[in-house]
This record gives C-alpha cells, structure tokens and sequence, in this order.
C-alpha cells in the first residue's frame, strides 16, 4: 500500500467518523476505488489505536463498518447459525 493510498483512506475514515448517522453508504459510495481489503485493514488499525485511546466509541464504530465491509468484499467468512449452535 502507498502511502498516498493510506492517506485517502485515512481521509475517507475521517469522512466517516464526521459524516450525520446513516449517511455512511453515500460516503463510502462516493469513492468506490477506495472499497477493498486496504481499506478495512486501515479501519481495524484506527480503531484499535481508538481503543487504546480510550474513544470506544469510534472504535466501535470503525469495527462495526470495517466488518461490514469485509462482508461484502467477501473477507469476513458467513457463519450459518446452525453451526454457531452446534458448537455451544
């Protein structure tokens, strides 16, 4: 990853932490090359640098999205429910 490619990212990540709840899709809709595993990675990182800060809000939020968009990029492995219970 660039580092110019990080700085878009991290702008985005601003972008989102700033933007009025609910209008994240439109945020990240408006810079579709940006969507891809660099931008999750990135999102993990910042949240957890969040955590450490003591901002558990924005952290979870950032895993909250990070996580979502690890889902529609087919990153985050869909687990039916019938194997979660299985295993409890």
């Amino acid at each position: 990853m660039t580092e110019q490619r990080q700085h878009l990212y991290f702008n985005l990540i601003d972008e989102l932490l700033k933007c009025p709840n609910g209008q994240e899709p439109e945020v990240l809709e408006a810079q579709p090359e940006l969507i891809d595993s660099g931008l999750v990675e990135t999102m993990l990182q910042v949240a957890t640098m969040f955590a450490h800060e003591g901002n558990q809000d924005g952290a979870k939020f950032l895993f909250f999205v990070a996580r979502e968009l690890a889902k529609q990029l087919g990153l985050y492995p869909e687990v039916p429910n019938s194997e979660v219970a299985n295993k409890e």
